[in-house]
């Protein structure tokens, strides 16, 4: 390695790989001191995040923290299963655990999760309160009542990809409608982070899957930063507002703009250095 190939910017971009749970799992790292985890969302990665330009944490590195972004099994370079229970929240939590155990096993870590990975977060937490520190939950997704519909709308996604041809399916996901908040950033939404053989999986594992119920949740000691963003169906300020009520002494900051949630990298590690 060059040493121009040592800054925090390439970094970011090299892949390394461990085995978690029997499959492997890809993931880059920037900065040194305690962890800190980033968990994408659904159909996403690290390389759709960097594509859509709004996920900037490398505040975080810099501000202390070993920052270690990974793509989640079966999505980017990661492998996967074949079977969509795998795919389901509460199984990527175990995952997430073990990358803990695996990174920090002397110290808790802390997490930052978008959609699927704050999904993902809140069950970890909730399994293992003591491998955990701060969580910073982003995008949290529709849950509880809100969560009803979404198994039929996911299953009909599965069965799209698994009908469509490339060039279709290349055309289904530049369709999708945008969310307001969203309509001044061109490249937004990314290509899916997974392939067509694993999309239908993973789709069938979110049906699979919702938070943790408000008791559980109501025991969640960790301090906790909540960063929704408005005007999307798949996203609502409910899901943030719940979590608001139910985790004793978090903050929330509503991203109104893309602007705003383009402060999200400088937010976290403000909130993590508290």
């Amino acid at each position: 390695m060059t040493t121009a190939d040592r800054t925090p910017e390439a970094s970011a971009l090299l892949t390394h790989h461990v085995e978690v749970r029997g499959v492997d799992i890809a993931y880059s790292e920037q900065g040194a001191g305690p962890v800190v985890f980033y968990a994408h969302g659904m159909a996403g990665s690290r390389a759709t995040d960097r594509q859509s330009g709004l996920f900037d944490l490398s505040p975080i590195a810099a501000a202390g923290f070993r920052l270690i972004s990974y793509d989640a099994r079966g999505h980017g370079e990661s492998s996967g299963t074949g079977d969509a229970a795998d795919y389901a929240w509460q199984h990527l939590a175990e995952d997430l655990i073990a990358l803990a155990d695996h990174f920090s096993p002397d110290a808790p870590v802390s997490v930052v999760g978008s959609s699927m990975g704050t999904g993902t977060a809140l069950h970890a937490v909730t399994q293992r309160p003591d491998r955990f520190d701060r969580l910073v939950l982003t995008a949290p997704p529709t849950a509880w009542e809100t969560r009803a519909g979404q198994t039929a709308i996911y299953e009909g996604l599965a069965k799209a990809v698994e009908t469509s041809t490339a060039g279709d399916l290349a055309t289904l996901f530049a369709a999708a409608v945008n969310p307001p908040i969203f309509a001044d950033v061109p490249s937004f939404p990314p290509a899916p982070g997974a392939s067509a053989e694993m999309l239908p999986i993973i789709f069938r594992g979110a049906g699979l899957s919702d938070l943790p119920d408000a008791e559980t949740l109501a025991t969640i000691g960790q301090k906790t930063l909540i960063l929704p963003w408005a005007t999307d169906p798949g996203h609502p300020l409910s899901t943030a507002n719940r979590l608001a009520d139910l985790i004793d002494g978090s903050e929330l900051f509503v991203a109104e703009t893309s602007a705003d949630i383009a402060t999200w990298g400088t937010r976290a590690a403000a909130f993590l250095g508290q």
